[in-house]
Order: structure tokens, then C-alpha cells, then sequence
């Protein structure tokens, strides 16, 4: 069996050693560093190359995670696990274009199964976001447009693509891209949840 390769960066020992010891008894799980100085992790990249690098929001900042450049086959995806309570840093950062081929982002507060389970997903180049963690950053703020609203307003209403395309004069071709813009603007992973995020925060 192929183990995931991860890399752990945490400033706090005991969360740090008990995440490490979480992820060790995962049969396809293996980690292979772990770390406490932010000035650091890009080197241990170029050096582990890891397919998960799991990192405490807090080490690094809204600056974003950390990459190694120097590699051409550095290609590890970061997992940030972010305070709640840091919403104006964590919106910065979820607004800036991520360098590595895969960011997701978790509430530091989950249950460790999900961050075992976002370390799988992401090493599949699956998307990992924490719906109401993404809710905390961005609603004192809209992020959407107005045209992108007025898409979004007409998909809660159940209104297929094409429908929504001859309502707002627009094609087909453009309300996808407007509902796949949006999507990703609000931290969802498909429409629906788009939905549930715009609506609890009062965008719609």
C-alpha cells in the first residue's frame, strides 16, 4: 500500500505530538516530519516531499502556506487548520491565489478524524473546506457581484442553467462559469452548499 506522506508544522508540542500520533496509526498514513518554525517548512518540503503538509494557521499567517519553489517536483498540498476566532487574517488568505496545487482549510477545533480525512482527500486533489469556517471569514463581507448574485438567486430557486442563462440574457456557457466563480468564491463545494453559505450570511 502507497502511504500518504505528511508533513506536520505546529508551534505547540502537545498538539503537534498528539496529531502525529493520530495520523501514525492510519495504515496509509506515514509522517514523515514535524516541525515548529514557520522558517523551516520549505526546506523540509524540498527535502521530505511530502503529499500533505498540515499546517497551524497561527505558524505562517494570511501570507499563505508555505512552498518550496527551488523543486521542480515539490507538488505538496497544504492543509491549513485555522482559529474561528482569526476570521479577518483567514479571509485575506482565502482571497489570495494559493501556490500549491491544493489548499483546503479546517477549524483547528475538528474532531482528528477530519483532519485524517482531509490529509486523503487532499492527496487526491479533492477540495477540503470547513463550510462554517469559511462563513466566519467572509461574512462581514460579500464577496459576490451583483450579476453573480442575481445567478445565485435564480439557482436557490431551483432554476436549471438554461433557464437562469434566458432569464439574465446570458449563455448557457457563462452562468456555469458565474456558478462555478461563485462556488469557489464562498467555499463551497457545489451549489447547494453555495446556497446554505450565501444565505446564512445574508447575501441572499
Amino acid at each position: 500500500m502507497t502511504r500518504i506522506k505528511t508533513l506536520l508544522a505546529f508551534d505547540g508540542a502537545l498538539v503537534r505530538g498528539a496529531l502525529a500520533f493520530v495520523l501514525t496509526r492510519q495504515q496509509d498514513i506515514a509522517v514523515v516530519a514535524e516541525l515548529d518554525r514557520s522558517d523551516e517548512i520549505a526546506a523540509a518540503i524540498c527535502e521530505t516531499q511530502p503529499d500533505v503538509a498540515i499546517v497551524d494557521f497561527d505558524l505562517v499567517g494570511p501570507a499563505g502556506p508555505p512552498t518550496c519553489g527551488t523543486h521542480p517536483q515539490c507538488r505538496c498540498s497544504v492543509l491549513m487548520l485555522v482559529d474561528p476566532r482569526r476570521s479577518g487574517a483567514l479571509s485575506e488568505a482565502l482571497q489570495a491565489k494559493p501556490h500549491p496545487p491544493t489548499v483546503g482549510f479546517l477549524g483547528n477545533h475538528v474532531a482528528p478524524q477530519r483532519v485524517v480525512d482531509g490529509v486523503r482527500r487532499l492527496s487526491r486533489g479533492e477540495p477540503v473546506v470547513d463550510g462554517e469556517l469559511v462563513l466566519a471569514a467572509l461574512k462581514r463581507s460579500n464577496p459576490l457581484t451583483a450579476r453573480e448574485l442575481d445567478v445565485l438567486r435564480l439557482a436557490a430557486e431551483g432554476y436549471p442553467v438554461r433557464e437562469i442563462a434566458s432569464t439574465l440574457a446570458l449563455a448557457p456557457g457563462t452562468v456555469r462559469n458565474y456558478l462555478s466563480r461563485i462556488v469557489g468564491k464562498v467555499g463551497g463545494r457545489t451549489r447547494i452548499e453555495a446556497v446554505r453559505i450565501a444565505r446564512e450570511a445574508g447575501w441572499l
